[in-house]
């Protein structure tokens, strides 16, 4: 992609009044003492936004990386693909071990380092998931406070739902009866549009209705069918949880501070409370020296799917021989911690088309992107504001009689949750012509992997095994789920607009289509599980449905690694639920 310097360089000091809370040096802190530590990510935001609606609280929250203000990459929702490169400064850039079910490849696996966690850095679609997530979140733990219609009113509580920038008739496009008005998160439908192209889609809804169906809204709790994508957008820009939840309405309190470039090692201060181990302190490194911060209610670990486990185990947390063998001493035998990871995998199928209404008409045009770039700019209009992922999600399952049910019972939670995830995108090849692409997302898998540490080095990479495709359930669901893709173009709509495949998968004989996935698969980059939750009492898991880790005082997880398998959606909604109701049990706590 063309890009202009879009990067603000070097370090801001913050002297906006918006921002005169978040701090750059550890020296300028007014204290190191807190009733609450929260340890940064997308969810840290949340919850530390909502702890300290009691002016009576304090709150600090850690985050290893830079700020989100002034990145332009992760302001513009048409350049957010930029700040997924392998080796650049917004990411942890981690890379996974090789995965036997991908041939033995590494792939790397985008995490944010930057304040507001991945959803300062994702891919901004919004899908709130199946009722039946929800459901089987409630029974797997035993709490039906995680249930679909428990829950249903915290996705209501974070959202506000705004007008796409371009402020065309979004009529049965959405249904505004089923989202807030009123929270920190913007969310809008894209506010740029390709009219040939989502013409198109919408065409094979009527033409193929059988197995496409039109779904006005997704979000409703009921995914399946083809409908418009949703994007944490509003008014041209990346709406994150450091952009809603730090606003400067938040951010100015007196009693919420903010420490920037604080990369967490582990929880120290151990003591006991009421017969359990309680950690009194978060050991942070800021520079070269190691400082400690202290919480006197509660320590709060927001750290992702991948820093959360991380945490844990290099603070005497996990498998007790496994931290043994490493010499950390053990302070709970918790061998769930860092197990039961599921994550998505995607396949991209792509197709040159006879028209130029086509992302590429402005990565592969610098005139023109140069003049999308200045129309942001000046008015936060214009194709800068469409969020890359694309126009349209299909969410679809499996056939009942399908093959992969003789390897592995259905892993989905139920009849109206996916199998699969279809984005349409109006871009393809990263070569000179017009392209579409569909990626197809395997989204209800049965692989399980891990997260691990490999030394007492507590800041050390960490090993990120995401499983793809181990299962060989996975494999054999997701070649039927790309002839799903490849018959949705089969429709009378895309007849003169279609040209050749990139790759003419159809041509491939079984055996050749399995080598091309295992070559070609990607993360999703939605990881889950490594410390979930189970029911209180039982002997597996590594939160209580309270998001307690168990056999622990004092101390929570409090982000996606809490839920025990994946949704059949991207993973900032459930994020986001998962924060604000893991703030309201810590206020019902110490209320």
């Amino acid at each position: 992609m063309l890009s202009p310097t879009l990067t603000i360089l070097g370090v801001l000091f913050f002297s906006s009044v918006g921002f005169c809370k978040v701090y750059e040096d550890v020296a300028d802190l007014p204290r190191l003492r807190y009733d609450y530590v929260v340890v940064g990510g997308t969810a840290g935001n949340v919850v530390a936004n909502r702890l300290t609606e009691n002016p009576s609280v304090s709150v600090l929250v850690l985050e290893a990386g830079v700020s989100n203000e002034g990145i332009v990459d992760a302001e513009v929702p048409f350049l957010g693909n930029d700040l997924l490169t392998p080796t650049g400064p917004y990411s942890w850039n981690y890379t996974t071990t090789p995965q036997t079910g991908l041939n033995g490849r590494t792939i790397s696996y985008a995490r944010a380092y930057l304040l507001g966690g991945c959803s300062s850095h994702n891919g901004m679609v919004y899908t709130r998931g199946a009722k039946d997530d929800f459901d089987r979140y409630a029974k797997l733990t035993g709490d039906e406070g995680w249930s679909w219609d428990q829950i249903f009113p915290y996705f209501l509580k974070t959202e506000k739902w705004t007008p796409p920038a371009d402020h065309h008739d979004t009529r049965g496009q959405f249904n505004p009866r089923i989202h807030g008005t009123a929270g920190p998160i913007s969310v809008s439908l894209s506010g740029f549009q390709w009219p040939d192209f989502q013409r198109r889609i919408i065409q094979t809804t009527e033409e193929l209705p059988h197995d496409f169906p039109f779904n006005s809204d997704m979000n409703s709790g009921q995914p399946l069918g083809v409908g418009w994508v949703q994007s944490t957008i509003g008014h041209g820009e990346r709406s994150s949880s450091a952009t809603g939840y730090l606003a400067p309405g938040y951010i100015q309190r007196t009693n919420l501070d903010v420490l920037l470039h604080a990369h967490v090692s582990k929880l120290v201060n151990v003591t006991q409370q009421q017969g359990k181990p309680r950690f009194g302190g978060v050991q942070f490194r800021y520079g070269t020296s190691l400082f400690v911060a202290e919480a006197s209610k509660e320590i709060i670990l927001s750290a992702g799917s991948i820093g959360t486990p991380q945490i844990l185990l290099n603070s005497g947390i996990g498998d007790h021989n496994t931290l043994h063998a490493l010499g950390i001493p053990t302070v709970v035998d918790l061998p769930s911690v860092g197990q039961n990871a599921s994550d998505h995998s995607y396949f991209a199928l792509t197709w040159a088309v006879n028209s130029n209404d086509t992302m590429e008409s402005i990565t592969q045009n610098a005139t023109r992107f140069n003049e999308a770039f200045d129309q942001w700019n000046t008015s936060r209009t214009g194709p800068f504001v469409f969020a890359t992922p694309g126009t349209h999600a299909g969410w679809l399952r499996l056939s009942a009689d399908s093959p992969a049910f003789e390897i592995h019972p259905d892993p989905s939670p139920g009849y109206g949750a996916p199998h699969f995830e279809v984005l349409f995108v109006p871009s393809g090849a990263g070569v000179p012509g017009h392209f579409i692409s569909l990626l197809m997302g395997m989204v209800s898998p049965v692989s399980r992997g891990s997260v691990a540490i490999s030394s007492g080095d507590p800041f050390a990479v960490p090993l990120l095994d995401p499983a793809y495709l181990a299962s060989e359930f996975d494999v054999i669901a997701l070649l039927e789920g790309v002839k799903l893709a490849q018959k949705f173009l089969t429709a009378p709509a895309w007849q003169g607009y279609l040209g050749a495949p990139t790759v003419d998968f159809a041509a491939m004989n079984t055996t050749e289509q399995v080598v091309n996935l295992r070559a070609n698969v990607l993360s999703g980059s939605h990881m889950v599980g490594t410390a979930s939750m189970s029911a209180r009492g039982a002997k597996y898991g590594v939160v209580d449905p309270d998001l307690k880790v168990k056999g622990i005082a004092g101390l929570r997880v409090i982000d996606a690694s809490v839920l025990p398998t994946v949704p059949g959606a991207h993973t900032q909604a459930a994020t986001y639920v998962v924060a604000e109701r893991g703030a309201d049990l810590v206020k019902q706590m110490w209320t």
